[in-house]
């Protein structure tokens, strides 16, 4: 019961092509093979949340530099049990960039992706089910947690630059082509 409306969201999520469409699939049958899939304690696998959380201008977006995994990611983490994935990305968005000023752009999924994560310790490899929400954040004053060794905010160009996951790339091209959307929406509703 606690999953279903998760797998509604799921549902609702517009796959963009193949790849969406296929990560949605392993998504909805990880879900209902699993019903502790929102928990950490889940070996194979577990729920993770995650925000591409925009700054008040929405020209830049915030990453961390992943303490454990040593490399540039959004700010996102463990469902820890809570089964409503959005309030997590909220949670970890808020704990990861000490902003408490974040809003919710969409209730809607911004992006899935499914990613295995090393061995670390005693923690053998498993998989992260990561979904994406987009979220503004009201300022732009950031206080490192001990999860990062660095956060900074980045626009599309220095993105491009980066040698990032192949999921910040698409993240970013879908945020592109949103505000470019929302460019064009805006310009046709003012003629």
């Amino acid at each position: 019961m606690h999953r279903q409306p998760f797998l509604k969201l799921l549902d609702e999520y517009g796959a963009s092509d193949d790849r969406d469409a296929k990560c949605r699939q392993r998504f909805v049958e990880f879900v209902n093979a699993h019903t502790d899939c929102f928990e950490r304690s889940l070996a194979v696998g577990h729920i993770t949340g995650s925000a591409w959380l925009m700054d008040p201008s929405g020209h830049k977006v915030l990453l961390t530099h992943h303490r454990k995994l040593d490399c540039w990611l959004q700010v996102g983490g463990h469902a820890d049990g809570q089964c409503d994935v959005l309030d997590v990305a909220l949670r970890e968005a808020q704990e990861e960039s000490g902003i408490d000023d974040i809003i919710v752009l969409e209730s809607a999924i911004f992006d899935l992706d499914i990613h295995r994560i090393p061995q670390f310790k005693d923690i053998a490899s498993h998989e992260h089910f990561d979904v994406r929400f987009l979220l503004q954040a009201e300022c732009q004053t950031l206080t490192i947690s001990e999860e990062s060794k660095d956060l900074g905010w980045f626009d599309a160009e220095q993105l491009s630059e980066m040698n990032l996951d192949d999921s910040i790339n698409r993240m970013r091209r879908k945020w592109l082509e949103r505000s470019l959307s929302h460019l064009k929406s805006s310009t046709t509703n003012r003629n």
